[in-house]
């Protein structure tokens, strides 16, 4: 039996006596006025993976490194260890006869999870590792709670996602994941700087809702008595600026929607939107298009690479597909050519649950939504949304039925959404309007009736195009990452009970 009669395991005794040993070393430090908390700084000359990499340039040359201990192997008068200087791994070795034997004590005393400071010679082991031998060592933080085993490492995936530190501590993959999230971010910003778009801010508390159909998270401003909403998408300030000049701008940062969670789905999560006066859906096609090749040369080096085990190709010209083609394409369904009752009873056969108020342009997007999204896994474009879903799109001049609107998927997943922006501000006005019904009957995610944007549309906003990425779905693609948790430092979790 692995356990002590109170229930408590042998594993839990141990760690518990660890950490108390743990203490009584820091305690033993300060009475020797050796408090390692009153360090203020440490000045490397050179990092582990500079070293690691050109080592021949640091060969029996003198180096100053600080970083975390990993691993450590006392070897009676000598020992190695690896430390962590947040570059990469590399190893030390410390002798008593080289730093003395008062200093070697005390090292031995140290503990896996120690931030020191080193300095030593470069050198290579018999074994052909780049290794760095100590001549002087100092603690500069001491660790009161141990690391997880060294074998087992921090599997736990929603301990990890709590404690994000801790995993970016000892599963260094993670960390190369948000290196990588950081140079995607400066990618997508580089790419649209030098295609002429301006970066503007703009609120993230606001009075109206716009811009999107989502369920905000909702607060309250104390000076000015009023309730306000976290942002659920930054469009209608954006184009604000394109009445009043600005040709291209665009915004990255932080949308928030009180909605469902899932694999895809976070609660606060990174878009970037961008508008262009003079420009039309099929030039943000070809935005997005550039965009995604950029990002993967910059960052993969190719534009051929793999998520979750399927085979993807960004190169190339990306499929466009008019969604009315896609349904009947995999529904036998025609939307031009059947009659409202003969679309709806086929949609009916197809097992969806459609209402009876669904016009034919909501039956034909149910469809998609519902069958054929899940689908595309090459990169598609899928074309010419109905108006009822797109209350921010121009219509179509062939079928008003249907808006020049599309949004483009990979490996099944929305990744973007783009329009060749509605600028009537009558036709506006009118689905603005029919949001607002919508809302008041109950549905929390229609938008708001926004005065203020119908009057910047009526002092003339020239034809515009727009388009919207998530960015966290983007990264999830090019790190392979299988949940959006995976690539947001700090995902959203429910507080655990105390």
């Amino acid at each position: 039996m692995d356990e002590t009669q109170c229930g408590t395991t042998n594993h839990e005794i141990n760690i518990t006596s660890e950490i108390e040993s743990r203490r009584e070393k820091l305690k033993s430090l300060k009475e020797a006025g050796l408090d390692p908390f009153k360090e203020v700084r440490y000045e490397a000359s050179a990092y582990a993976q500079s070293i690691l990499e050109d080592n021949e340039s640091y060969i029996n040359k003198p180096v100053k490194l600080a970083g975390r201990i990993i691993s450590k192997r006392i070897m009676g008068r000598a020992s190695f260890a690896h430390i962590d200087d947040g570059t990469s791994r590399i190893q030390i070795y410390v002798k008593s006869d080289v730093i003395g034997e008062e200093l070697y004590n005390s090292f031995k005393r140290y503990d896996v999870g120690d931030i020191v400071g080193i300095e030593g010679e470069v050198f290579v082991t018999h074994k052909g590792e780049t290794s760095i031998k100590v001549s002087a060592i100092k603690l500069l933080a001491k660790s009161l709670l141990p690391l997880p085993e060294k074998f087992h490492g921090l599997k736990d995936t929603e301990l990890r996602y709590r404690q994000r530190y801790l995993d970016l501590i000892v599963n260094p993959e993670v960390k190369e994941t948000f290196i990588t999230r950081s140079r995607i971010i400066s990618a997508i910003r580089s790419f649209l700087n030098e295609q002429g778009y301006l970066e503007v801010e703009t609120p993230i508390l606001n009075t109206i809702l716009g811009g999107a159909n989502a369920r905000p998270f909702t607060t309250h401003h104390n000076t000015l008595d009023i309730d306000m909403f976290l942002r659920i998408a930054p469009e209608l300030y954006l184009k604000r600026l394109i009445v009043g000049g600005f040709l291209k701008v665009y915004e990255m940062g932080r949308l928030f929607r009180n909605e469902g969670m899932s694999v895809k789905h976070n609660p606060e999560f990174t878009t970037m939107e961008c508008y262009s006066a003079y420009s039309d859906y099929n030039d943000m096609m070809d935005l997005v298009e550039n965009l995604f090749k950029f990002c993967a040369d910059r960052v993969l080096g190719t534009r051929k690479f793999s998520y979750q085990g399927v085979e993807l190709n960004i190169d190339g010209k990306w499929r466009r597909v008019a969604m009315s083609d896609l349904v009947k394409e995999e529904t036998g369904l025609d939307f031009y050519a059947l009659t409202s009752s003969e679309l709806r009873d086929g949609a009916i056969k197809l097992g969806l649950d459609i209402k009876e108020t669904f016009t034919d342009g909501e039956v034909l997007y149910e469809i998609f939504d519902r069958i054929i999204e899940e689908r595309l896994i090459q990169p598609t474009f899928v074309l010419d949304y109905p108006v009822e879903v797109s209350p921010l799109a121009k219509r179509k001049n062939s079928d008003p039925r249907l808006t020049e609107r599309f949004e483009f998927f990979i490996m099944g997943r929305e990744m973007g959404n783009a329009f060749s922006e509605l600028n009537d501000p009558i036709d506006q006005r009118i689905r603005f309007e029919a949001q607002a019904l919508a809302r008041a009957a109950g549905d929390d995610e229609a938008q708001m009736m926004d005065e203020d944007f119908v009057t910047a549309l009526e002092y003339g906003m020239p034809p515009t195009g727009g388009l919207g990425i998530g960015i966290d779905r983007m990264i999830m693609l090019f790190t392979d990452a299988q949940s959006i948790r995976d690539v947001l430092l700090f995902p959203t979790m429910k507080p655990r009970l105390t």
